[in-house]
């Protein structure tokens, strides 16, 4: 394509040149794009600094490149087609005020702030010039000044000599030449260097350069320099993609800006998150059974309001386990209320059935269709799953941070701190332990301390305290109050069991519990619930498909073989049993064999005549007598009456009769 005038054309689009079908170039217009980006083309300038890229006229954009980008066989074939000339052909020498900021845009910040610090320093000495200096002296003073040689002055001066103000800036920036090719990469050993630093393993790139380099020799092949490789995998690798290769799932998604959530769509206690926390701070937990003292980190179960951030309940214990977390809530129920919602943790103590049985998409634990419903489930309070190892979905974490920060590293706890990890373990490590109770009257205060400080930067707080911000949503909102039998189902632990037959008796955790009202639901499916650190607390048994509460069955230990004050307990059962039967004979009203045997021969067994409302005298002829004469219509006010001593005696008829034929 030779332009206007016999001129060569010297700049090309890349749909021109993907139809031009050249030697080393693609033939396709997104291949090409795709080859300028890679080579850098949109920033390569020429020996005397002008971009050899410049924005296309016209509609859809995009660049166009100057023929001197081209791959040498490329030209080669541009010449022998007569669209171009052998002799290498420049660029224009002068840039239009949009072709000088675009490229001046496009440079480093370090480009930039040096062109500005230039174009300071040449206004400087046009003040002094205009304050009567000549311009020798002016650059001498100037030079001195700022630590610049006097002739470098002077060349700055000739860049922007009758240019516009508007155009200076651009034009002062360092156009550093540098090196316009790029040095190529055999492919296989680009392939093999690639693969190599791609990995899990994140090996260094010099590393990988340096075994690159070694098999590349072996195979008679020349690599550059590693900055060469290393410029190359950061212009031709996504950064998705170094995150993934090299870091994986979680640090491809920490790419990603964390989701922002608004509470000011809630109200206290409307929503509660749990969590638990093992402290760094060694604590005596008093003395083993042998007499040793058990020392250990202390274990807290910590609940707290999601829309002001308030701790509202907590429990300590010498490990995380299902009956921590249900005696949290209980303190939770008692002096708070109950929540609509608590957003979990998937540690095995928070989706134990007990507290979150009958919940959708639980982690742990089989769900079998006859499990009791669990804690949470049981109040109606929604359940909310966090994603394993996620700190950021929960706010409870960044509430353990600042506590371990303020209370775990307390003067009292000197000696007794262990660092949250071992890389960061005090000089004094393990040098005391604190007692159970001096670790809670600290840990007391500083909840406290925590709830109370002002200035909190939350959504709910605005530059207020925890309490504060609760305290003034807990008084506009409707809570939700627990009565006596909610705290009994946060105290307890619930499982279905099956009484046995024909006793009745219900076996839970290898301990076998047992009453005489049982014997009624033998064969039954129940729900025992029970306090998991004391199994031998009598259990509380509830009907499993009505959740009616039935009553409580004792322990039943295994005795010894010769122990008479079990025999004793067990003659007393046996007589408590044979009582229990005796009033429940007496409530059936039986009558005995031989009425039994009349009403089947089909005579009417002997009973006693029913009384009367009320009774009259009646007057016949031959004598008064006295007559029953029921009077159903005046039963009301006859039934206040007790006449039955005027009832006469009816004699007794013989049971059975002879009859002779």
């Amino acid at each position: 394509m030779i332009g206007q005038g016999g001129v060569p054309k010297l700049w090309w689009t890349a749909q021109e040149l993907a139809n031009a079908k050249l030697p080393g170039l693609p033939t396709v217009k997104r291949k090409v794009n795709e080859f300028a980006q890679k080579r850098g083309w949109a920033f390569e300038v020429d020996a005397a600094g002008l971009p050899l890229a410049r924005a296309r006229a016209g509609r859809g954009g995009g660049l166009e490149y100057h023929r001197n980008l081209l791959p040498p066989a490329a030209i080669a074939a541009l010449i022998k087609r007569g669209l171009d000339t052998p002799a290498e052909v420049e660029p224009a020498t002068e840039r239009t005020r949009d072709q000088l900021w675009g490229w001046f845009e496009r440079q480093p910040e370090k480009v930039q702030a040096e062109a500005r610090e230039r174009l300071t320093t040449l206004d400087a000495i046009e003040q002094l010039a205009a304050a009567g200096h000549t311009v020798t002296s002016a650059c001498a003073i100037v030079a001195a000044d700022r630590k610049v040689g006097v002739s470098t002055l002077y060349e700055w001066r000739k860049l922007v000599r009758g240019v516009a103000p508007s155009e200076r800036l651009p034009r002062l920036a360092p156009m550093r030449q540098g090196c316009t090719e790029t040095a190529e990469i055999h492919p296989d050993i680009w392939t093999i260097f690639k693969s190599d630093y791609l990995r899990p393993e994140k090996p260094t790139l010099n590393s990988c350069w340096r075994r690159a380099r070694d098999a590349a020799s072996k195979a008679g092949i020349e690599v550059p320099c590693a900055k060469t490789f290393q410029r190359r995998i950061e212009r031709e690798t996504d950064a998705l993609v170094l995150a993934r290769l090299r870091g994986g799932p979680e640090a491809l998604r920490r790419m990603v800006p964390a989701l922002q959530r608004s509470v000011l769509d809630l109200h206290a206690l409307e929503a509660v998150n749990i969590d638990g926390h093992e402290w760094d701070v060694r604590v005596d937990f008093g003395p083993k059974e042998d007499g040793s003292p058990d020392i250990g980190r202390p274990m807290m179960v910590m609940i707290q309001d999601v829309y002001s951030r308030k701790v509202l309940a907590w429990r300590i214990g010498r490990s995380e386990s299902a009956g921590l977390v249900q005696l949290a809530f209980a303190d939770l129920f008692r002096n708070w209320g109950i929540p609509g919602h608590c957003v979990f943790d998937n540690g095995r103590a928070f989706a134990s059935k007990w507290i979150t049985g009958g919940a959708p998409y639980r982690f742990r634990g089989k769900e079998l269709p006859g499990d009791p419903l669990g804690l949470m489930n049981s109040l109606g309070i929604q359940v909310h799953w966090t994603t394993p190892y996620r700190g950021q979905s929960k706010p409870i974490e960044r509430a353990f941070g600042d506590l371990e920060r303020n209370v775990g590293t307390h003067p009292a706890f000197a000696g007794a701190y262990t660092g949250r990890s071992p890389l960061h373990k005090p000089e004094n490590y393990g040098a005391k332990a604190v007692p159970l109770e001096a670790f809670m009257a600290v840990l007391e205060q500083g909840l406290a301390e925590h709830n109370a400080r002002a200035d909190r930067r939350t959504e709910a707080a605005k530059g207020r305290s925890f309490d504060i911000a609760f305290e003034e949503s807990y008084r506009a909102s409707i809570i939700t109050k627990a009565t006596d039998a909610d705290l009994r189902r946060a105290l307890l632990a619930a499982e279905k069991v099956r009484a046995d037959k024909p006793q009745g008796a219900v076996t839970v955790f290898g301990n076998r519990y047992w009453d005489v009202w049982l014997t009624d639901h033998a064969g039954k499916a129940l729900t025992a619930r029970f306090d998991p650190e004391n199994l031998h607390q009598p259990l509380h048994l509830y009907d499993h498909h009505t959740g009616i509460y039935l009553g409580t069955a004792s322990v039943d230990d295994p005795a010894g073989f010769f122990s008479a004050e079990a025999a004793k307990r067990q003659a007393k059962r046996v007589a408590d049993a044979r009582k229990a039967a005796a009033i429940a004979i007496e409530k059936q009203n039986l009558v005995d064999a031989a009425a039994v045997a009349r009403a089947y021969a089909g005579e009417t067994p002997e009973t006693e005549a029913p009384s009367p409302a009320a009774t009259r005298p009646a007057r016949v002829k031959g004598g008064a007598a006295l007559a029953r004469i029921a009077e159903p219509a005046r039963r009301p006010l006859i039934d206040r009456l007790n006449l039955e001593d005027l009832a006469p005696q009816r004699a007794a008829r013989p049971a059975l009769r002879l009859v002779e034929d």
